[in-house]
């Protein structure tokens, strides 16, 4: 049996969270972080999308993310698929990157773009995790 189909709705950000495989690092060292930050970057200048806020963790990142044009599996694949190639070459590794498929939840709201804002925002502090960087962008 297959794996249901991802809903998009353009006009919604979805919060996302995507986990190194194992639970293992996906951020090893600071220029870990800022590869990621690139591929977002330079994704962005080819598919356009919105970025309200992100964490990067050390194992696993938050992106509270719409994408007008494109849906959020295609987005979502190029940014794990772009990250993967990196990593691997990085490190000298094969295989999987990525514990699974993302999580995704669509919200519909205004209350849940706060609280999904908030909860992005608090997962370091509540991890206690000196190995990550969050930031909030305006819409």
């Amino acid at each position: 049996m297959g794996r249901a189909r991802r809903i998009w709705v353009p006009h919604l950000f979805y919060h996302i969270v995507c986990r190194g495989n194992r639970r293992d690092p996906l951020f090893k060292e600071a220029n870990d972080f800022r590869a990621f930050l690139y591929i977002l970057e330079q994704l962005h200048e080819n598919i356009p999308f919105e970025l309200a806020s992100y964490c990067l963790m050390t194992n696993h990142f938050h992106l509270q993310l719409r994408s007008p044009q494109q849906s959020i599996s295609k987005v979502m694949a190029l940014i794990n698929k772009r990250y993967a190639n990196y990593y691997n070459t990085r490190y000298g590794l094969t295989g999987h990157v990525f514990e699974k498929r993302y999580f995704s939840k669509l919200i519909d709201d205004d209350v849940g773009m706060l609280e999904v804002s908030r909860y992005i925002h608090l997962d370091p502090v509540e991890a206690r995790n000196e190995s990550s960087f969050s930031r909030n962008r305006a819409r």
